[in-house]
Parts: structure tokens; sequence; C-alpha cells
């Protein structure tokens, strides 16, 4: 079915009647709480076997395995889809595409359609992880509660077009289950049992430990980062720059600017280049001329911004000369 078309009388309308946290009866969804309880035990597990038994290969090659899956969300699931902060060419579409599909967090066109969602209603009964409900809830614990009644009459209401209309995004999106088990867990755990022999049970459980280290760094966005941190460019909004989570999800941690200038595809003031790679990977596919029409703030803008709405502080929690 294609999706409902904003106007806007319909955006108007809808930011007038913004819906806020209310009581709501969380409905437990025990299959998720039971997969969720799988892959954290399995996680616990895997740690146990990269420090006692795991070759170093296994080791290194995980690591690679959950820079890729990583980039993969922020540079493709991210930037260049949620946010249109850039173009992309169809080969690094494509390599985006097959790097997403290693975090398994839905189909690159699910996990861009729940982004919006929570961009445009950050923080409300309508956005999928409200983080005013507790960080547990922000956290993972949406992910194993049905979806509030708000959220899905608003994610309705949404222009998802363009992502509709991207074939790369359709064909993932259509075989979700096959891309994503092939490049999360299958070639993961068969490459290190056939290419440098290790034991199944090793190369499983490690491959579980990075896919729990890749879904927990995605999820710190979404708790740590509404509630700890400063709030340089809009004090009024609960997202926040934090420093760590930056450290942890290749520069996605400067979110209260994020928030504020969504289209930026840098996702930091100044780019922070060394705490930011995937602006230093989506600048080595513009050199390469896959990637292309980068969007950016002038710095007079930030500033401007920082001044009228800010706390006063820069990105490190510190007072600002004018302050």
């Amino acid at each position: 079915m294609a999706p409902f078309v904003e106007t806007d009388e319909t955006i108007q309308s809808e930011e007038l009647v913004a819906p806020q946290a209310a009581p709501w009866k969380y409905e437990i969804v025990y299959p998720a709480v039971l997969g969720m309880g799988y892959i954290h035990l399995a996680a616990i597990y895997g740690l146990y076997l990269a420090v006692t038994a795991a070759q170093w290969y296994t080791l290194v090659f995980s690591a690679f395995t959950a820079v890729a899956a990583g980039i993969g969300l922020t540079a493709g699931a991210h930037r260049l889809w949620s946010h249109r902060a850039y173009k992309a060419k169809p080969p690094l579409q494509i390599l985006l595409m097959i790097m997403q599909s290693i975090a398994f967090q839905y189909s690159a066109l699910t996990w861009a359609k729940l982004h919006r969602t929570h961009h445009r209603y950050s923080d409300t009964d309508a956005d999928p992880h409200n983080a005013t409900r507790g960080f547990f809830f922000s956290h993972m614990g949406y992910l194993m509660v049905k979806s509030h009644p708000e959220f899905r009459k608003r994610v309705k209401l949404m222009d998802f077009s363009d992502l509709y209309s991207n074939q790369i995004l359709m064909l993932q999106h259509k075989y979700t289950i096959l891309f994503c088990f092939t490049f999360c867990l299958l070639l993961p755990t068969v490459i290190p049992v056939y290419l440098w022999g290790e034991s199944l049970s090793v190369a499983w459980h490690v491959s579980m430990l990075r896919y729990v280290y890749n879904m927990h760094t995605t999820f710190l966005v979404n708790s740590v980062a509404h509630m700890f941190g400063s709030g340089t460019y809009d004090k009024s909004i609960k997202p926040t720059q934090n420093v760590f989570v930056s450290l942890l999800i290749f520069g996605e941690g400067f979110h209260n600017y994020h928030h504020v200038f969504p289209w930026d595809y840098r996702t930091a003031e100044l780019g922070n280049n060394w705490l930011n790679p995937t602006k230093l990977f989506i600048d080595f596919f513009a050199w390469v001329g896959w990637a292309y029409d980068l969007k950016t703030v002038s710095d007079d803008v930030i500033s401007a911004r920082a001044e009228r709405t800010g706390d006063g502080t820069n990105s490190w929690g510190f007072k600002t000369k004018s302050s």
C-alpha cells in the first residue's frame, strides 16, 4: 500500500496535537523477550570464549564485521536513507545495504521509517523508543512490547515514498531475513570455521557477542544520548551532546546537534573528525565519486542557534566565552 503523502495542513495539524507521554499498559511480546534473552546469554558465553578459546584471527574478523555493521547503520540507514544528508551512487548503496544487513536491525527501509518517526515525534508517545518512559524502555525495552497505538497511528501519516521507490532498499526489505541472516550470522560463523579452522561453537558465540555489541552501541543513542549530556544547541529538547556515545558509535553521540540540524551529513559541529569515523567514510567515497551532494550547516548558523536556544556550553560541557 502506498504511504500517505503529507501536506502542509497535515503537518501543521499533527504538530499542534503532538502526543505526549501518558499512562500506557505495556503488552509484552514474549517471543521477543525470549529472543533477547538467548542472544544476551550467547553473547556472555561468546565473551568468555573470546578470552579463553578464540583464535586471534576470529577476534580481528569479528572486530572488522562490527565496524562494517556500525558504518552500515550510521552512514547508510541513518545519514543516507533516514535523513538524505547526502546522495550515493548505486555501488555505494549496495555496499551500505550489505553492511547494514550485518547489523541485523530490521531492513534499512524499516530502520529509516522508525528513525524518521522518532525525529518527528521525539520523546512523545509516537516516538518508538520514547526516552520519557525511562532508560530501559528507550534502550531496549521498546523492542519487547507492542508499540504504542499513537506510534502506529502517526507512522501511517509519514511520507516514505523515497524509500519505497528505491529498488536497492526494496530488494533488501523483501528478503530481510535472507540478507540479514546471511550477512549477520551465517557468513561470520562459516568464514572462521572454513578459512582458519575455528570451532563452530566459538565462531557462533563470538558472532553473537559482536551482534549484541552492535545492538547496544546503537541503543545508547536512544537512551544515554537522550538523558545525559549538554543541550548545546537547544536546551528545550532531551537529546544531548555525549562524547562517550560518539566514541562507541562512530560520531553519533553529538545528538543535540543532530536533532537541531538532522540534514547535516556530519551529525556534529565542524565534523569532529577524530570522533566521527562515519564522516571520514562518507568523505572518502565523496572523493571516489560514489557520494555527492553532501549537506552541511554553516558555522554562522550553528553559532547563532547555540546562542539563541542553547544552554551556554560547548560539546565538551564547558561554558562558552559569551555565556
